[in-house]
């Protein structure tokens, strides 16, 4: 164990998405290849830097993505689906709160 491990402890809510195999495994069949693609990217980025930081990253926002989808995979399919529908059309969703909105009702 590194001293960072030891003094960090364990990542909160990783679940058993501990490795690619595992958060790939947990994504909805229409995800795979986009985490296919930039699972191969930050490996040949890490390959070329030396560094790992990047695959680290893109194994992280991987792993919240799987996290939500097990969480919710009809949910998360909406999602997706809503997201389509807005690029393809630019037309966000009826209930969508403008930006400036959302702030004033967060009180910021």
């Amino acid at each position: 164990m590194t001293a960072a491990a030891a003094n960090h402890g364990p990542t909160p809510d990783q679940g058993r998405f501990d490795s690619p195999r595992e958060i790939r495994a947990a994504l909805l069949p229409e995800e795979v290849g986009a985490f296919d693609a930039a699972y191969q990217q930050a490996l040949k980025l890490a390959s070329e830097t030396l560094s790992l930081e990047a695959l680290q990253h893109t194994l992280s926002s991987w792993r919240r993505i799987a996290q939500m989808t097990q969480a919710d995979p009809a949910g998360h399919r909406r999602m997706l689906a809503q997201a389509k529908r807005t690029r393809s059309t630019g037309q966000l969703p009826d209930d969508a709160v403008d930006w400036n909105q959302f702030r004033t009702e967060l009180g910021v």
